[in-house]
């Protein structure tokens, strides 16, 4: 369903999304995922837009997005399109499998990586109070706690140029992520299973995408407050700008029912696509400040017009958060990554986010660099097989095809037709997975 409303004045396999957001690669291939009933493609409901009285139309553009999304696993979609006062919502599909809820255009959901985005202003607001240097290293605020600490810088962890070894590549863990799935972890078990692995590079040397770093900036954040992540992001955020329905989740997401899409870990290599709900796992117990926000598309474009138009904090400090670093050639996307933020060079513009994929849910949040323009949407499935295989990549390479249709939309701009290519491609037969 899409509606559109008047607001008031005021290679090679390509690399996935979650490569740059809460879970690594190495998340979607850990074992151990118990089965849920599946949902044939051809169940879910239809993308619709019915006529009526200050709904002037379509979204044409978005509503075939929501068709190619679940085509390639989601049970639903929801996405929110604004442009200055006026907003487009589209929502298909299904927020909850087991009751046969349909996707809601405010539904809740896991934020996943987006939490970056949240930790780095929190760190910024301190950086403006002189609490915080962007360029001290990390031993002087936790002494002891990180091998060549004396080396390592804030920006480093904000930027991802530290060099750390991301806990969620490791395997092992994200095996136990998902056959324990209640275990709730701390930061120093986390820093445990980084610190087993050796650097990737030495530091500011080079870019690697780590959630360790944003480990490290809550444990910064928390010493230097006295307070918590959770009460950080409602205090200095949720507060100030009205996002009534984010929050940290300590540990999981509270009240699941109507009103949050449920995630699903999804496997696709069988016959049909098989869901595990993923609702009840506490994402905070081991995203933590890299990964546990809860938030909504509505509340999710608020906030990332604010970062854009600098109410959370100084213009130095947005200047410093959009000082980029180049992604490597061949990640996948064009652009560079800043402080939390990622400027992505789409095929139709730039535009300025995050994005994040959690067990059960990927999601973008966009916006053009004034801050007017936003584009948020999620599907609430992640793929989860035990081993990658060829619709696996397939989810990924129509999951980025939307992402650029959304851009374009966004920025009113026709989507080009290899994109649309991409957003078409049909799931691969069963002989050709690996």
């Amino acid at each position: 369903m899409t509606t559109t409303e008047r607001l008031p004045s005021r290679k090679s396999r390509p690399i996935r999304m979650a490569a740059i957001l809460v879970t690594a690669a190495a998340a979607l291939t850990a074992t151990g995922v118990g089965t849920a009933a599946a949902v044939l493609a051809d169940e879910r409901p239809e993308v619709t837009s019915p006529a009526r009285p200050g709904n002037p139309g379509r979204n044409a553009v978005m509503e075939d997005v929501a068709r190619s999304m679940m085509a390639a696993g989601p049970p639903g979609f929801a996405s929110r399109i604004g442009k200055d006062h006026r907003v487009s919502r589209t929502a298909a599909g299904l927020a909850d499998i087991a009751t046969e809820r349909p996707m809601a255009p405010r539904d809740q959901f896991e934020a996943g990586s987006n939490t970056k985005t949240f930790t780095a202003v929190l760190a910024l607001q301190l950086v403006d109070r002189g609490q915080l240097k962007l360029d001290a290293p990390v031993a002087r605020y936790l002494p002891g706690i990180v091998p060549n600490g004396r080396n390592i810088t804030v920006r480093m962890l904000l930027n991802h140029t530290s060099g750390l070894y991301s806990y969620t590549a490791d395997e092992e863990f994200m095996a136990g992520v998902v056959s324990d799935p209640q275990r709730v972890w701390t930061d120093r078990e986390l820093l445990a299973v980084a610190f087993e692995h050796e650097p990737n590079f030495p530091p500011g040397k080079d870019w690697s995408y780590s959630n360790t770093n944003y480990t490290l900036l809550g444990m910064i954040l928390e010493k230097l407050t006295g307070k918590s992540l959770p009460v950080l992001v409602q205090q200095r955020i949720a507060e100030p700008l009205g996002l009534r329905h984010t929050y940290y989740a300590n540990p999981r997401a509270v009240h699941t029912g109507p009103g949050y899409a449920h995630g699903y870990g999804v496997r696709l290599a069988g016959p049909e696509p098989v869901y595990v709900d993923t609702a009840s796992w506490p994402i905070g117990g081991w995203g933590g400040a890299a990964g546990a926000v809860i938030s909504n598309t509505d509340d999710l474009s608020r906030f990332f017009s604010a970062v854009l138009q600098g109410k959370l904090f100084s213009k130095a400090q947005l200047e410093q958060m959009k000082t980029t670093v180049e992604l490597p050639e061949g990640f996948g996307m064009k652009g560079g990554y800043g402080l939390g933020l990622i400027r992505l060079d789409s095929a139709c513009g730039t535009v300025w986010g995050h994005g994040g994929d959690t067990l059960g849910h990927h999601s973008i949040a966009l916006a053009t660099a004034d801050g007017r323009r936003t584009v948020v949407s999620v599907a609430n499935a992640e793929p989860i097989d035990a081993e990658p295989n060829a619709r696996w990549d397939h989810y990924y390479k129509v999951a980025m095809a939307a992402t650029d249709a959304s851009v374009c939309e966004t920025l009113d701009k026709p989507v080009p037709d290899s994109v649309l290519a991409d957003l078409h491609s049909a799931a691969p037969a069963l002989a050709t997975t690996k």
